[in-house]
């Protein structure tokens, strides 16, 4: 695979596996600033119950710890292009959920606060490098001449090879 392309899968997903590693080293804190920003919804308490009876933990450090292992194990499969579309979807979808719930900068006015919406869009282009991820073609590329295809499109090596010999 093109190395410039192994480098871009390394930075972009950079954020998360730190990030998963800092929330599974302070789980605590963690656990406290997911409680100040969700709530169970009255239809999940008894789910919630029940999880925090079955592990004999506070539901709070359960969503850290899922947090944490999301973020390190999706951030790693992506690195070593190992289910690569589906831990892609994955962190698209969880960090959707991330912009809904930790930043609510619509309820925000001016000040230091707006900082948020900078967070926002930040976390709206990882998620379209997602998508590009997604959309990527399977196995080795090589690019066509331009009589061949249309300009920029890629094709798998098989079909190149086949139709050059």
């Amino acid at each position: 695979m093109n190395m410039v392309f192994t480098l871009g899968r390394i930075a972009l997903v950079a954020i998360f596996i730190v990030s998963g590693a800092q929330k599974l080293i302070d789980i605590a804190g963690t656990a406290d600033q997911i409680q100040s920003k969700l709530t169970i919804p009255a239809a999940l308490n008894d789910i919630a119950l029940q999880m925090e009876a079955a592990i004999g933990m506070p539901i709070w450090q359960i969503l850290a710890i899922t947090a944490g292992l999301l973020e390190l194990v999706a951030g790693l499969l992506i690195v070593f292009n190992v289910f690569t579309r589906t831990a892609a979807v994955v962190l698209f979808i969880y960090t959707a959920v991330i912009i809904f719930y930790m930043y609510d900068f619509w309820n925000m006015v001016a000040g230091p606060d707006r900082n948020n919406i900078v967070h926002v869009l930040k976390d709206l282009s990882i998620m379209g490098a997602f998508l590009m991820l997604v959309a990527w073609p399977r196995g080795p590329v090589i690019a066509k001449s331009a009589d061949e295809h249309e300009w920029g499109e890629a094709v798998p090596a098989s079909d190149y090879s086949a139709r050059s010999s």
